[in-house]
């Protein structure tokens, strides 16, 4: 899938996925019932915002259970804003991190207890990495871990190449596997027969921990507010489809 599909000009609005036949349909589940106390969650982050987007509420449930979370931040975020004067590379590498540590202590979090590794690959590169990521998370990965990352048809090349790395370590270290779609809310239409429907679920998210995860992703400033007279690279419309009171996975029927 082409990572043109996150550039659409407006993107679906909530209000439209509202409608939606098959996300009326996805299960419902708790966090402590996709990944209970002493199971771990290993999470991949191809960017230092994906955590957030992906699964702020489910993190936030790890608040006094951080002995069970694996955090693995692929990439530095460098590359989300080409040719900008103000947010170079350079800039980003130092300040993308620093807004992930942020708003990972907005979810009340223990960092200090927290597995957490910094890959440093290259933004926008994953594709070429995918073998070194399917590598370290071989090394890494127990039977029955949860092993959570962007979908492998999301649309940007670097969610799709983390994707198709858990998968392929998940089924080889016998760990579940859990995608879920961050830019796909924004260029996929409701009825959209590409997202892998069947395997939907939507874990719900209580009051406390929606508004961690709103508070969470609100400190990374630099995705959120314009750029000169670009718009932010996260859109509102993207925004409201990830603040609502769940979180949409695609649990993988291969799982154990």
């Amino acid at each position: 899938m082409s990572q043109n599909l996150i550039q659409a000009a407006d993107g679906t609005p909530w209000s439209a996925w509202q409608q939606s036949t098959h996300l009326a349909r996805a299960t419902w589940l708790t966090p402590d019932r996709l990944c209970p106390p002493g199971k771990r969650l290993v999470l991949l982050a191809p960017h230092p915002d994906d955590e957030i987007l992906m699964a702020g509420g489910l993190l936030a449930s790890f608040h006094g259970r951080e002995q069970d979370l694996v955090l693995i931040s692929a990439t530095n975020g460098e590359a989300s804003h080409p040719h900008s004067s103000q947010w170079t590379e350079h800039r980003l590498r130092h300040q993308r991190p620093l807004e992930s540590r942020h708003a990972l202590q907005k979810l009340e979090l223990d960092l200090n207890r927290v597995d957490w590794r910094r890959l440093n690959l290259k933004d926008g590169a994953l594709p070429r990495d995918e073998a070194f990521l399917v590598t370290h998370l071989e090394q890494l990965l127990q039977p029955d871990d949860l092993l959570l990352t962007t979908w492998r048809g999301d649309g940007h090349c670097d969610h799709e190449a983390a994707g198709r790395a858990c998968a392929r370590a998940a089924q080889s270290c016998r760990a579940q596997l859990a995608e879920v779609p961050v830019w796909a809310w924004h260029w996929a239409t409701p009825e959209d027969t590409r997202l892998p429907w069947p395997q939907a679920h939507r874990l719900q998210l209580d009051e406390t921990r929606l508004a961690r995860k709103r508070e969470a992703l609100a400190v990374h400033a630099s995705q959120l507010l314009p750029d000169g007279d670009r718009p932010p690279v996260l859109p509102e419309q993207l925004q409201a489809c990830l603040l609502q009171p769940f979180e949409l996975v695609f649990l993988s029927m291969e799982s154990p």
